[in-house]
């Protein structure tokens, strides 16, 4: 049963684009050597870079390795606490996908769900929840995070910041990108509610939700899916850019925005490998996450075909 699972995967029309898709191929290589590498962080890392213990203020500010000055066992170099910057921007990518991965959850979870109710019931429920839609849009996605942010930062105490600081920059760029969800969702129902299978669904007394459950969702979820896969590289440069500020990650765990902003500050003193290589492992990342969004929407339009 697995084997022929497998063969129809090979054999299907998705496989078939990607495999006639440099662009896809290599993004997705990309992607899947940074996703392996902040996964096994602990094991790949060639040092634990936020570890007091190991740190040594005589290695600070090291150049990387093929430099006169470098030393072979800091590859990229050191940053001013003495930090390898190879083993920061693998400890710091975890950080960023799992950020960029729960927030883009919580924004599907949160709009599939209200575009499901909106376009299967319709009338003021709809009319209310693409209201709210509608205010939201008229805002920047960075401005709605940072307003969420200082909420969060005046209502808790201040000894929980760094503690809870991962949840709220979660929930701030999470609740910010719920309204494409919802609006998405929100037109396929109202095309699948008025089929004959949903018409007759209801005819034989299935409940609401499990219409809704079993028969739209399903049938609704391809768009989604594109919808998430580009809506991660935003996430990711979402929370970059809310750490870049200094309202995201705290720097005990940085991220790679905490990391680019750290940096930022000896840019101009010489030490250009403590901003350069965490800046280019966001690009790179966003990037072919970005491109592997755009390669999945091509490919599930049967018009592209």
């Amino acid at each position: 049963m697995s084997q022929n699972a497998f063969s129809r995967a090979f054999q299907s029309d998705l496989f078939y684009s990607f495999s006639h898709s440099p662009t896809a191929i290599i993004s997705a290589v990309v992607a899947l050597v940074i996703f392996f590498g902040a996964l096994f962080a602990p094991w790949v890392a060639p040092h634990h870079p936020f570890d007091l213990a190991s740190l040594d203020l005589l290695d600070a500010n090291l150049p990387p390795a093929w430099n006169p000055d470098g030393e072979a066992r800091f590859l990229l170099g050191t940053d001013d606490q003495g930090r390898d910057m190879l083993s920061a921007i693998l400890y710091g990518a975890r950080i960023s996908l799992l950020v960029g991965f729960a927030s883009v959850m919580f924004s599907l979870v949160v709009g599939v769900t209200l575009g499901l109710i909106s376009g299967y019931v319709g009338g003021r429920i709809d009319a209310f929840i693409m209201r709210i839609a509608d205010v939201q849009l008229s805002f920047p996605a960075i401005l709605i995070a940072l307003l969420i942010d200082g909420i969060a930062r005046g209502l808790l105490p201040r000894d929980l910041h760094d503690t809870l600081a991962l949840y709220v920059l979660i929930f701030a760029i999470g609740i910010s990108g719920w309204v494409q969800y919802a609006r998405t969702v929100r037109g396929a129902t109202m095309v699948e509610r008025n089929k004959e299978y949903v018409q007759a669904a209801r005819l034989i007394g299935i409940r609401p939700f499990t219409i809704l459950r079993r028969h739209i969702l399903p049938n609704v979820m391809g768009p989604v899916l594109v919808i998430a896969t580009i809506h991660l590289a935003i996430a990711i440069i979402t929370e970059a850019t809310l750490s870049f500020l200094g309202v995201g990650i705290p720097p005990t765990t940085p991220s790679l925005g905490t990391l680019i902003r750290i940096g930022n500050s000896y840019l101009f003193s010489g030490e250009w490998w403590i901003t350069i290589f965490p800046g280019v492992a966001l690009i790179l990342l966003a990037l072919s996450v970005n491109l592997l969004g755009d390669w999945l929407r091509d490919a599930l339009n049967p018009k592209l075909r």
